[in-house]
């Protein structure tokens, strides 16, 4: 039933962005607390062993999305509450895993504790997609990733710092630590009503999607998808290596300081925040389709001049650092649920968003794991800081380009497919 207090738009959207953005923000505890330390001096056949880690978990959250395109497209709406605690308690036992068995032998629990996580993100779009009040739900959504990779690194490197607690049993013992708000959180998803009448009206109806389904979406986007995916592979890679070795590049300029993390994410996230919850206000969806593409053209070019500026001495390291974030989640936002909102409102497409986001997902794992793998191979030599920096550029220019010609297609596509009209504002 109903909880009366969630009848009331500004009272549902506040505790809807709420309980997704501390759901998520909890979920970041049990994945992110291995990113806080370093493992200095560690290393497997001439590998740093933090490379390997990071590679094994990144590895599993790609296995995770690919399996999520179906299980999150088929997932019905009751099961969804359950999952994310399944999925989240196996997460938990692997990081015991790693504690308890030496290294290097327990790279593979890395591997196995990324395998369910990579999934919940798009359970949890299940709540909160096809609603008046989408932009802003999903903006709480997707700032507590930004807020909660700055937050768990401080949180955990506090947790070694005061508590003594070792390398190993670090992301464990993190993880346990947000075990209570997480219950609480999922509990407090639960209580959301399903999309109304003139929500489906306004934004369509959405239901899982099976195989045929699936394949029937693809082909009627596919080049629009292909150069969107493409560039969020780009961006997904380099904001996942940025997350990932934040450490190692502020060190690398100069900056030692754990409590950064915390303080650049934060105001990242409540830029986003207000930015992408502004949206709502947009009611007519490819116009708001149309400004999503233009805020992710501005993040590129955000990451590319921050980064020329601090290369010549205009910015400090945590200004520029701060910038780059900013420009990247600026572009990775959108694709994280609302590109995909939108687009399917404004062609009046019957499906989930669950889908096309995990879809993304996995492909922007993969890339992820590439630059892994050439920065250790083709670019050992230089710094992490140095090998950001270079890579900013490129970003920067064919990251533009793709979300240029991916949006031209959209474009094209709308014209010649009319569709019911659309509110004006």
């Amino acid at each position: 039933m109903t909880k009366s207090f969630l009848r009331h738009p500004t009272v549902f959207m506040l505790f809807g962005a709420t309980a997704a953005f501390c759901t998520y923000a909890c979920m970041y505890a049990f994945r992110k607390g291995i990113t806080a330390v370093t493992f200095e001096g560690l290393a497997f056949a001439g590998i740093s062993y933090k490379i390997w880690l990071i590679t094994a978990q990144v590895l599993g959250y790609a296995a995770s999305k690919r399996i999520g395109v179906k299980v999150v497209s088929e997932m019905s709406p009751g099961r969804r509450a359950a999952n994310i605690l399944l999925f989240i308690g196996c997460a938990e036992l692997a990081l015991l895993g790693f504690a308890l068995v030496p290294a290097p032998y327990n790279i593979i629990f890395l591997f196995l504790n990324g395998l369910p996580l990579g999934m919940v993100y798009g359970i949890m779009l299940g709540f909160l997609e096809g609603r008046r009040q989408t932009d802003a739900l999903v903006a709480g959504l997707t700032a507590s990733f930004i807020f909660a990779s700055g937050f768990v690194k401080t949180v955990a490197l506090t947790i070694r710092a005061d508590w003594g607690v070792s390398e190993f049993w670090l992301p464990f013992v993190t993880g346990l630590l947000f075990v209570p708000p997480l219950l609480l959180a999922v509990y407090a998803l639960t209580l959301l009503p399903p999309p109304t009448a003139e929500d489906r009206a306004l934004r369509t109806e959405r239901r899982p999607m099976d195989a045929n389904e699936r394949r029937a979406f693809v082909r009627n986007f596919g080049p629009g998808l292909v150069l969107l995916i493409a560039s969020y592979v780009l961006l997904s890679a380099f904001r996942d290596f940025r997350d990932n070795f934040g450490p190692e590049i502020l060190r690398d300029a100069g900056v030692e300081n754990a409590g950064i993390f915390a303080r650049t994410e934060t105001l990242v996230a409540v830029g986003v925040l207000i930015v992408m919850a502004l949206l709502q206000r947009v009611t007519n969806n490819f116009r708001a389709f149309m400004l999503l593409n233009g805020i992710m053209l501005a993040g590129g070019l955000l990451v590319g001049v921050s980064t020329w500026a601090y290369s010549t001495g205009l910015l400090s390291p945590g200004t520029w650092f701060l910038l780059t974030g900013l420009g990247l989640y600026m572009g990775y936002v959108p694709c994280n649920g609302l590109y995909f909102e939108r687009l399917v409102a404004a062609f009046r497409y019957v499906s989930t968003v669950g889908f096309i986001v995990t879809l993304a997902d996995w492909y922007g794992y993969l890339g992820s794991v590439a630059v892994l793998l050439y920065k250790n191979f083709g670019q050992a030599s230089i710094s992490f800081r140095e090998f950001f920096v270079n890579g900013a550029y490129i970003l920067s220019v064919v990251y533009g380009v793709l979300v240029i010609l991916s949006f031209l297609y959209f474009r094209q596509r709308y014209r010649q497919e009319p569709v019911v009209a659309e509110p004006v504002a």
